[in-house]
């Protein structure tokens, strides 16, 4: 069912986040690379990144860095040696990054590579990645612990693990609000955007479902993280959480 809605609205995707944040997705996303804090010659996973949002976000940072660089060779040496892997189930959002990187005249670029897999049972080896992220992914996984093991189980000793999601909002009068908004607008935006109003409600009711910020960071310690702590973004509306392998 997760994979039929995707499908549905992959074409869709990153206009529909515009639309339903106002934009601020965009700055959401941006915290999260910066607290990722990305350093040259990384080899960093980011998972149901299918369209190549926050890949681009990285390799912007990783740019600037670039630009700094002092000698050519040193430039060519750390972008042959940084890796940034896009891992999304679902091949129809794999599409639209690969497409999206074409227009920014980044599919030839050896850095980025796009993978379809499953977040439950990634394909790369063990303690090989320095980085991993997953935004607005997580909530509709089968098994959340299944995925934070395997986060666990790739990230090197010394790696970061990074989550962003839509989360849970307890601040009286603001939660109404948001309640009205997510069950109200939201699915009547889709139907008016992307005429889909199912898929739409189906996101919204996966908001819901996914654990409150504490039991979330409790599930990131238990799969083995250290020093696991979250930043509340718009009162709560999204959450990053993060966490260190030891």
């Amino acid at each position: 069912m997760v994979g039929n809605v995707f499908s549905s609205v992959a074409s869709n995707y990153d206009l529909m986040n515009d639309v339903m944040s106002g934009g601020l997705h965009r700055l959401w996303k941006h915290r999260l690379v910066s607290k990722l804090n990305p350093f040259p010659g990384m080899r960093h996973l980011d998972v149901a990144g299918g369209t190549g949002d926050v890949a681009f976000r990285i390799l912007e940072s990783l740019n600037s860095v670039y630009r700094r660089a002092v000698q050519d060779v040193l430039q060519d040496n750390l972008q042959e040696e940084t890796q940034i892997y896009v891992c999304d189930i679902n091949p129809n959002m794999l599409n639209v990054g690969k497409k999206r990187a074409q227009e920014r005249g980044l599919e030839d670029l050896r850095s980025l590579m796009w993978v379809e897999g499953d977040a439950e049972a990634l394909c790369f080896e063990d303690a090989s990645m320095d980085g991993y992220t997953i935004a607005f992914g997580i909530r509709n996984v089968t098994h959340i612990e299944k995925v934070l093991a395997e986060a666990y189980r790739v990230l090197k000793p010394g790696g970061r693990f990074l989550c962003l999601e839509l989360s849970h909002v307890e601040t009286p009068g603001f939660k109404q609000l948001y309640n009205y908004y997510s069950f109200s607008v939201i699915p009547a935006l889709g139907e008016l955007v992307a005429g889909d109003r199912e898929s739409y409600q189906y996101l919204v009711e996966s908001i819901r479902r996914f654990p409150s910020q504490e039991m979330f960071a409790s599930m990131i310690a238990d799969a083995g993280f250290q020093k696991v702590e979250y930043e509340n973004l718009v009162g709560g509306v999204v959450a990053i959480h993060s966490g260190l392998k030891f």
